[in-house]
């Protein structure tokens, strides 16, 4: 893997995006894992303003101490970087009031709540975007973006730019180390941190990112029945994420009328 040409690459879009959009730089919510402490240093390596939200909503103390070590590290190194954490747990404490949660009254209502916190995440994003003229920057990665959908609808998913979509987890790692990032993020175990007891994403999905990978690579040109054993569990686990998740990655469905009837 060409690490540099890949950063280099990186770079030069985000810089070129931003200078034709006509704003000053990028804002990013720093999460404590690899994917946002690479895309942030990217970000931070263009020259243009950073703005690095830390977002904690009932955080684990372990991601939040991750999280501003790799924010102290760019700000150091990096002029153009600022950090600074929002509290949304105030927030986040208010709507579960205000929604009347009954954890056993809905089978999907825990899920629709870690979902909550994301998209809580991303009109944050979206409202110093603005006042600052910075453009959100997406984390997703290869797999989780256009392999099993691993992401919140209007959530993290909802950004104006996607800079490692065409990365793999693994490759995303290989970055990591190339920029240099302080251990913790470089060693960080994924989790999305959307829940009270902490869920790795191999716990969520119930494979790996590089079982995953293998699958995604031969996706279209491998059936089913080309595989067995645990090749085949994964292919399973990846093929039924795909499926539910194609209304995140399609168009949103419009219904045409024709224009006979106007």
């Amino acid at each position: 893997m060409q690490t540099e040409k890949i950063i280099d690459k990186i770079v030069s879009w985000l810089k070129d995006y931003a200078t034709k959009a006509g704003v000053k730089g990028y804002v990013i919510g720093v999460s404590g894992g690899v994917d946002s402490g690479v895309v942030s240093t990217l970000c931070a390596m263009t020259g243009l303003n950073l703005l690095m939200l830390e977002m904690p909503i009932r955080q684990n103390e372990d991601q939040v101490n991750r999280a501003w070590e790799h924010m102290n590290d760019i700000t150091k190194r990096f002029p153009n970087a600022k950090a600074m954490s929002v509290n949304l747990t105030p927030a986040f404490e208010e709507l579960y009031k205000t929604f009347d949660v009954k954890d056993d009254e809905f089978p999907s209502e825990k899920l629709a709540f870690a979902n909550t916190r994301s998209r809580l995440r991303m009109l944050t994003l979206y409202y110093y975007g603005q006042i600052n003229s910075l453009l959100v920057c997406g984390t997703g990665n290869k797999v989780e973006d256009f392999g099993i959908g691993f992401y919140t609808k209007y959530g993290d998913g909802g950004v104006d730019v996607s800079p490692i979509a065409d990365l793999y987890k693994t490759e995303v790692y290989a970055l990591a180390k190339s920029l240099n990032l302080v251990e913790s993020i470089q060693n960080a175990i994924p989790t999305d941190g959307l829940w009270d007891v902490e869920r790795t994403d191999e716990q969520q999905i119930g494979a790996t990112y590089p079982e995953l990978e293998k699958i995604q690579k031969e996706w279209g040109t491998k059936t089913e029945a080309d595989y067995s054993g645990r090749d085949l569990e994964v292919y399973k686990i990846f093929s039924r994420m795909n499926k539910a998740a194609q209304h995140k990655m399609q168009p949103i469905p419009v219904c045409d009328i024709p224009e006979e009837w106007r």
